[in-house]
């Protein structure tokens, strides 16, 4: 079996996957209409849109298949992304790259694979519109005109979704909107000789949420936090959801110390949340501040990496106590 090459472009590659927010929003009914139109259309019982991470692929629809996680390196969708055509595999079982790939000899058992390559507005190529066959099959010209129709469909789909500034879900900022807006507070807050402050913060055990109670639950703490947040602050400050269960604050005219204060609030209030709540799981969060420094001239980026830091030394903190406790 070959594993896919890395392309040579991969961390801007990444970069802009992660930027998109196509990550952040999970499988979408949008996509689901398209595969399932797809799989009749070409009768195959597996029709998928992928996107493909550093590690793994991720599925924005995936019909005819379980949805588990996948890795990169045995993916068909990881050698599509490498190509400016549709990566067509007619029988894997006699194809030198796939034949004994985990994914052919075991289940689901691929035989037939046409992938077309999925790209963003920048021309990152992030994933694949996929057709996956347990029999091989010839797959013509005109099927291949069809399959790039549904590519070019998809990835207007993905420059919407990329260029929202909204997360969906909890309707905060998203990443996209962070790092736009982000760079206009800095900017501002300098020309006004004003501090800025950035909080960080991650919830405290949500994948223990996720895994006891469902991803319901889980989405029911994402927009609990949310809520808390809009109650909390003022609307001077940018409130962000940046991905998973990291969420942001940029604290405008506001020192490190005030933004401390601030967030020590934010988990009183959280407290008081869960003494009314009738949900089984607690909700609770760790957090970091870091101000910005305007004589240095740091970039968003190394900004973001020093509140992350902090913040991931009082989850460690809290973990150390639970233990001991």
């Amino acid at each position: 079996m070959k594993t896919p090459d890395i392309p040579a472009n991969e961390p801007q590659r990444l970069a802009s996957l992660y930027e998109s927010g196509l990550l952040d929003t999970g499988a979408q009914e949008r996509f689901d209409r398209l595969t399932r139109l797809a799989k009749r259309m070409f009768g195959v019982p597996i029709a998928l849109v992928s996107l493909v991470d550093a590690n793994r692929l991720h599925f924005k629809s995936c019909d005819g298949l379980e949805p588990g996680p996948v890795d990169r390196d045995i993916s068909f969708c990881g050698h599509a992304i490498l190509r400016d055509t549709p990566l067509v595999v007619n029988d894997a079982e006699k194809d030198p790259t796939f034949s004994d790939n985990p994914l052919v000899v075991g289940e689901p058992y691929l035989r037939f694979y046409a992938g077309y390559p999925l790209r963003l507005p920048d021309g990152a190529s992030v994933g694949s519109f996929c057709l996956i066959d347990r029999q091989p099959r010839a797959f013509s010209e005109s099927e291949t005109a069809v399959l790039k129709d549904f590519a070019a469909i998809v990835e207007d789909e993905f420059a919407v979704i990329s260029s929202t500034t909204t997360d969906e879900l909890t309707g905060l900022f998203n990443r996209r909107g962070f790092h736009n807006l982000g760079k206009f507070a800095i900017t501002a807050a300098r020309r006004r000789a004003e501090p800025l402050t950035l909080a960080w913060l991650d919830l405290d055990r949500f994948k223990q949420i996720n895994d006891t109670w469902g991803h319901e639950e889980g989405d029911h703490a994402l927009r609990a936090l949310a809520d808390l947040l809009r109650a909390t602050f003022r609307e001077a400050d940018l409130l962000v959801r940046y991905g998973g269960d990291e969420f942001a604050v940029l604290f405008s005219d506001t020192d490190e110390k005030g933004a401390w204060v601030a967030m020590d609030h934010l988990a009183d209030q959280a407290k008081a949340w869960n003494k009314t709540s009738q949900k089984p799981w607690k909700l609770a969060f760790s957090w970091g501040v870091s101000e910005y420094n305007h004589d240095n001239g740091d970039d968003i980026k190394s900004w973001m990496k020093t509140a992350d830091e902090r913040m991931y030394t009082m989850k460690a903190n809290r973990a150390k106590e639970r233990f001991e406790e």
